[in-house]
């Protein structure tokens, strides 16, 4: 899969950015480097890549501008954030925006590669296990996972890729335990701490749009994970 992958890589220090270039070329990856947010987003328009890696402070468009500009176009490209910072709160805001992971200067070439292979075999696996129709029936909604829609009455309500992944996971086990570790492994590959809290306010948006339908909620279980609670 490798030499059929082709990597968007933004980031503005001019020697990390060779370095990684180079690695990632000579691992098998086609790579385009770019060195800042706006010229990343007009290489982005100009091409079709299967993974994005994004410094996160950048000249003229941080990392986190340019990944809801390319999330606006590729609501599923999954996205690697770079960065020196540290806080919880930037971890989050880079999940929140639809991040597929989060790397935290310094790290190791190898390290990269694997969290890159992690992903993109995520990406061609995820959810393939389980014949899912195309549309999934809530109740009076239905749920169109594949285009990230809700239809209510006429009306679409528009998810994000996490959001669609997660309704997915909780649909397919309607009325059934789903494990807060269990959903975290599945849609970001890991049950990091911080990671649960990004998955928290996932849930939190999609119960308010579930309500368009009294007879569905997310239920919290203990602690423990949530249910699709689906009542006739």
């Amino acid at each position: 899969m490798k030499n059929k992958t082709k990597i968007l890589l933004v980031e503005d220090d001019a020697n990390l950015s060779m370095v990684l270039h180079d690695y990632l070329e000579m691992i098998g990856y086609d790579t385009v480097l770019e060195k800042d947010g706006e010229a990343g987003l007009r290489a982005f328009n100009n091409n079709k890549f299967d993974l994005c890696i994004l410094d996160v402070m950048m000249p003229k468009k941080d990392g986190f501008s340019l990944a809801k500009d390319i999330r606006s176009i590729n609501a599923h490209i999954p996205i690697i954030f770079l960065t020196a910072k540290t806080l919880k709160e930037d971890r989050i805001t880079g999940f929140k925006i639809g991040g597929d992971d989060y790397i935290t200067k310094p790290f190791s070439t190898e390290e990269l590669s694997l969290r890159i292979s992690a992903i993109l075999k995520r990406t061609e696996n995820q959810y393939m296990k389980k014949t899912t129709p195309d549309i999934i029936s809530l109740g009076t909604i239905d749920f169109d996972h594949r285009n990230m829609i809700l239809l209510h009455q006429g009306k679409k309500y528009s998810l994000t890729k996490k959001e669609a992944a997660l309704l997915r996971l909780l649909a397919e086990n309607k009325n059934e335990l789903v494990e807060r570790d269990y959903a975290l492994e599945q849609i970001w590959g890991t049950s990091d701490y911080f990671i649960g809290r990004s998955m928290d306010v996932f849930i939190a948006k999609l119960r308010k749009i579930l309500k368009l339908d009294p007879h569905i909620a997310i239920i919290n279980v203990h602690g423990t994970g949530f249910k699709l609670e689906v009542s006739e």
